[in-house]
């Protein structure tokens, strides 16, 4: 099975990020990235209401232009934003100060404390600059629910496969991902459920 997880030379480059929360509590960190937009955002949202979870998302910010209202939905029903660019930008195709420029228009209409590079990957210098002004979130466990290569059981078996004390889950609410979690995502919430996990936010 294909999964994706951090390398300890991530971990290295990244010090100060936050791959993992405590192995010692039998908790989880649901995290969505790159949305809102209305074709999955109203399903998750729905679907975390019905299992009583709070999440968190780390939106681009053109989608949270386009779609504020669902912005609004997400903060009004109490779960966590993150900041995840302005138009969901690839660091090492940028210059530093372009990929700064770009987080911070973006957090003008997100007001995060929290942010997550697209792809995971940051130059070092937009590391240094990013972890001065805001917690970097990383991830235990990507479920690869964007992949057209992985079935909607291929997403729901990471999860039960990989998920452990601490993990922060990383699903996507995209187009990419919506038909796979139709399934994916309340089976994956009844499994942690009946694994006893608590499901958290960072704050």
């Amino acid at each position: 099975m294909i999964i994706e997880q951090p390398s300890f030379w991530l971990r290295w480059i990244y010090p100060k990020a936050i791959w993992r929360m405590d192995k010692h509590e039998h908790a989880v960190y649901l995290t969505f990235d790159d949305g809102p937009i209305p074709e999955s955002t109203p399903f998750i949202l729905q679907t975390l209401r019905e299992f009583g979870v709070k999440a968190t998302f780390f939106m681009v910010g053109e989608n949270v232009l386009r779609y504020h209202d669902l912005y609004n939905q997400i903060v009004s029903e109490g779960h966590q934003v993150g900041n995840h660019t302005f138009n969901h930008l690839g660091s090492y195709k940028h210059m530093s100060i372009s990929y700064a420029a770009n987080v911070y228009k973006a957090n003008e209409l997100i007001h995060a404390h929290l942010f997550r590079p697209p792809h995971g990957v940051m130059k070092r210098a937009v590391y240094w600059w990013m972890n001065r002004h805001y917690k970097i979130i990383m991830w235990d466990l990507v479920t690869r629910d964007y992949s057209k290569w992985m079935t909607a059981k291929d997403v729901l078996d990471n999860v039960k496969h990989y998920a452990r004390n601490g993990s922060i889950i990383t699903f996507h609410d995209s187009l990419k991902s919506i038909d796979k979690l139709r399934f994916a995502l309340p089976e994956s919430l009844k499994w942690l459920k009946e694994q006893g996990y608590e499901f958290k936010t960072f704050d």
